[in-house]
């Protein structure tokens, strides 16, 4: 299972250099579409084709919640996912960890996983680790740059292992 980020994952904070791979509908008004959001030319539809070449379920663990499936999943050429919905608690994260966290560890349900995030810290690891009864890949994406051919390659890498041990 792979937890995916939308913002400052799949949308880095800053541009992305020219002459990436960018969606088109063909409309000069892409940036800013119905959807609002003038960042979604950050948007790089060769982490669609990465992501989908990768040995996992793809499950979207955004505040976009459905909204991923809708805007972005087309843009980067992924089919509906599996969107994790976010307790509506007043239920808080243990000190020093990501909201996040904890619901993701319940969502795994014991499964190994991936998440995939620009806010993920060593809290989260150890809270995972000490909670999670299999092996988890919690994974920092520079939220400035999104994802790289280096965060790909440790996610494959990782995966590799896991399936090796299997």
């Amino acid at each position: 299972m792979i937890f995916l980020d939308v913002d400052g994952v799949l949308i880095p904070f800053r541009a992305r250099p020219a002459g990436t791979d960018r969606p088109s509908t063909g409309h000069a008004t892409d940036a800013h579409d119905g959807a609002g959001n003038p960042l979604l030319d950050r948007l790089d539809p060769g982490d669609g084709r990465h992501l989908l070449a990768l040995l996992g379920e793809l499950v979207w663990a955004t505040t976009w919640m459905a909204e991923a499936n809708d805007v972005v999943s087309p843009r980067l050429g992924l089919p509906a996912l599996p969107v994790v919905d976010w307790p509506d608690t007043d239920e808080e994260a243990p000190r020093g960890v990501h909201w996040k966290t904890v619901s993701l560890t319940r969502w795994a349900a014991g499964r190994p996983f991936v998440w995939l995030d620009d806010e993920t810290t060593d809290a989260d690891r150890r809270w995972v680790a000490a909670h999670h009864p299999q092996p988890a890949l919690l994974h920092r994406v520079d939220p400035y740059l999104g994802l790289t051919d280096a965060d790909f390659s440790a996610v494959r890498h990782w995966l590799a292992q896991r399936n090796e041990s299997a």
